[in-house]
This record gives structure tokens, sequence and C-alpha cells, in this order.
């Protein structure tokens, strides 16, 4: 019996990112024997999606899978090079979106409507929404799996009781309240900037609460100077406030979100809120000691923006996680993949082992499941939020193309840090809108 072979690598073991790209190159597709997949390390998440893997080993003998682990910002490094030269790993594990069309338009993933014809199952037993950032000009392109993942405001109850004050029902009280914890020399907001994409949900929500859906699907659609609507700038102005509010825990430009330090200020209490995804609830309950279980995490939607055109129930974040099949795998390395999209993925396990960390699966028919789970409150919380919402915005940076993107990101430091005005960054934007 053949068990999986199962690497990590990350800038957390203090590889350089140079020496961890040269470490990885022997799991592309050039060496023959098993399929490979590369995911992302951290737990709880890692576990569960090792023993999709270890299970699906143990049952396919002849059909093995060779699996690869990352840190998150390293991987997004790591695979863009890996599938720019022509050697990536046989199951592509991604975010959907713009960086799927891109890897569809180089020609550097397989067209899985076949696969899907050919097991309709697969299919219907998902949530249907779980297929729109896995599809490309009416094809499908990527296998939907794992969890849906809405952004949600995380809060420390006991700190908000220890300072006096409710959890806020407006960006007026967001703004209210920075003041009330600076005071009691309590950081308002834990935020692990040095990340950039953590920077980018706040822009996410307040272009939805101030501007609705239809200023982001602007920019979606190329529409000239989309990031210059007026709505826009005052998101952007809004966001430059609460930093120089000293809404942010200080020295937040160095933090890392892959080494869960925002997460450990929120459940320590050197934090009172945070704004993360729904990832971030198995995070806190399997490191925070009894946050989690002794009820001082709270938790709920971005509120509204006074005057803003946005739905407050809409939502932001990552619909879905998606495998696509590399166009350069060898035939059998594809016919292990597709029989692991059939037969390795949300499988009863491993649903059973989502639902136990906090999250929600995107596989049909777990409403029993979810209800008699521990974390029964938050999991219809989530799902509520998932499956209410009017709008539910992919996160940005998987939206965009990759070089849109990385623009994006860039940029977001930058107005993080003051350095750039609304104005900039709308102008720096606007000139790889539609690239």
């Amino acid at each position: 019996m053949h068990l999986s072979r199962r690497t990590l690598l990350g800038l957390a073991a203090g590889v350089p990112v140079s020496a961890a790209l040269a470490a990885c190159g022997s799991s592309g597709p050039g060496t023959g024997g098993g399929a490979t997949y590369w995911y992302l390390n951290g737990q709880p998440q890692e576990g569960v999606r090792a023993g999709a893997v270890d299970a699906f080993n143990k049952a396919h003998p002849e059909e093995q899978i060779k699996d690869t682990t990352f840190q998150n910002d390293a991987y997004k490094t790591k695979i863009k090079t890996a599938i720019g030269a022509g050697r990536a790993p046989t199951v592509i594990w991604g975010w959907g979106g713009g960086t799927l069309r891109s890897y569809v338009k180089a020609g550097q993933v397989e067209d899985l409507t076949p696969f899907f014809d050919e097991h309709p199952e697969a299919k219907k037993r998902l949530l249907p929404s779980s297929f729109d950032a896995a599809t490309v000009d009416g094809k499908i392109y990527a296998m939907p799996g794992e969890t849906v993942q809405p952004i949600i405001l995380y809060y420390n109850r006991k700190v908000f009781d220890r300072v006096g004050v409710e959890p806020p029902k407006s960006w007026d009280d967001i703004m209210a309240l920075v003041p009330r914890f600076n005071a009691k020399g309590i950081a308002p907001f834990a935020l692990g900037g040095q990340s950039r994409w953590t920077n980018m949900m706040w822009l996410e929500f307040l272009f939805d609460r101030i501007g609705g859906p239809e200023v982001f699907q602007a920019v979606i659609d190329g529409e000239k100077n989309a990031w210059s609507n007026p709505r826009a700038i005052t998101a952007l102005t809004k966001v430059q406030e609460l930093v120089e509010a000293d809404g942010f825990i200080k020295g937040f430009s160095s933090i890392t979100a892959d080494s869960n330090a925002d997460q450990a200020l929120l459940y320590t209490g050197r934090a009172a809120m945070m704004l993360h995804g729904a990832w971030s609830y198995g995070i806190q309950q399997a490191r925070g000691g009894d946050f989690v279980p002794g009820g001082g995490l709270g938790y709920m939607n971005f509120p509204p923006v006074e005057g803003g055109k946005g739905d407050p129930g809409n939502t932001v974040g990552n619909p879905a996680q998606y495998l696509s099949l590399s166009s350069k795998a060898g035939s059998e390395q594809k016919k292990t993949a597709r029989e692991f999209f059939a037969k390795g993925v949300l499988q009863d396990a491993e649903v059973k082992k989502w639902i136990d960390n906090g999250s929600v699966p995107i596989r049909l028919g777990t409403e029993k499941l979810l209800a008699a789970a521990k974390n029964a409150e938050f999991l219809q919380f989530t799902y509520d939020i998932a499956t209410k919402a009017e709008v539910f915005v992919q996160s940005w940076d998987q939206a965009l193309s990759p070089t849109a993107a990385e623009t994006l990101l860039d940029n977001i430091v930058k107005l993080f840090q003051l350095s750039v005005s609304p104005k900039q960054f709308a102008d720096n934007l606007n000139a790889v809108t539609g690239t």
C-alpha cells in the first residue's frame, strides 16, 4: 500500500524563496509516476486536504497522488512560475476567476466540461454558485471543492465588555469605536498587512457598501476609468481615514497572515476586531484555547455605510476553492486526477472534517450535519451569508487578471501606508484595467 509523499515548503521554515522554488521543481509533470498536487499548508485546513489525498491513495493503490504544501504567499509565486515554465503539478489548487482565465488563455489547463458530462453526479452534488468562478466562456475548467468562505467581521466579546461598548452597526460606529479602544491600549483592528490581500478585504466591502456591486463590476468589465468612480474614491478615502485614526495595530505592515499573528492579536485581547475569512474560525478554535468554546469570539457581516447604495446582506470572499488539471500532465496523471475529482473530492470523511473545523463545505445536502455540529451557530451564520447574499463578490486578486491583481496589491499596500492618494491609486489601477 503506497501512501502519499507530502513535502512542506514555505517561508516560515526559514527557506529562502529561491531555494524553495528550486526544491519544488521535482514535483512537476516531468517526473513520471503518479499525479502531483500542490496546495496550501496551515492547520486545520492542511490536515483536511492531506486526509483527502491519503484516503484516495489508500483506495487507489495503482493511482497515487504525491502532494506538496506551501504557505499562501509563497504558493502564489511558485504556481505562476511553474505554470509559466510548463512544469505545473497535475492538479493545480486555486481560487478560480481571473487567474484561471489566464491559464485557459495560455492553454495550460484542461477543459473539464466533458468530465462533468460523463460524471453529472459530480456537479449535481455541489452548490451551483460554486461553478461561476470555474467557468470561462461557458466551459468548466476547474473542479470546485472545499468550502464557501465569505469574509467576516470578528470581534472579541470580552474586550468589548471590558471597554463597555457594543459591536458596530454602521461605519460611523466603527470610527467611533477606534478612539475608545485606543484609549485603553487595545488595537481597534488586527491586520496582517504585509500579506497585502488582507488589506484588500476592507476595500472589497467598502466598495460594495458605498457604491453597490456595479462599481467593481465596471472594473471586471474593463470600463475606462472605472476606478475613478466617485463612490470608489469615497471608499478609498474612508480606508485612509481609518488608518490615520490608528484603527489598525501598530506595525501592521510588518505582520504576515501566514504566521497567524493577526489571529492571535484577536484571541489574546490585544485587538478588539478583525476582518478575515470564514477559515479564521477554525484557526482561532484550534489555537485560541478556550476563546471560541468559552464564548469569547463574536462575528457579524460587515455593517452598512451611511448613504451607501450597497445591500448590507452582500458579501465578498471565496465561493469555493478550485482544482484544475494541467494540460501538460501525462495521460496517466490526467486519468488519476480525473478519478480524484470524481471519487476523492468532498467525500463524507472530508465533509465531516471541514464541518468539525467550523467550515461550510460546498456539497449540497449537509444541512443536518451543520445543525448537529458543535459549531452549529457559526456554521449556520456562514451558510446564511453565503446562500442569502444577493451578490457574492469574488476576492479581487482572484477575479482580476494576474497582471492587474499584482498592480492592485502593490497599490493597496501604498494606500494603507498613506504613500498614494485615492486619486493616484485610481489612476494606477485604471492603467491596467482590462489587461
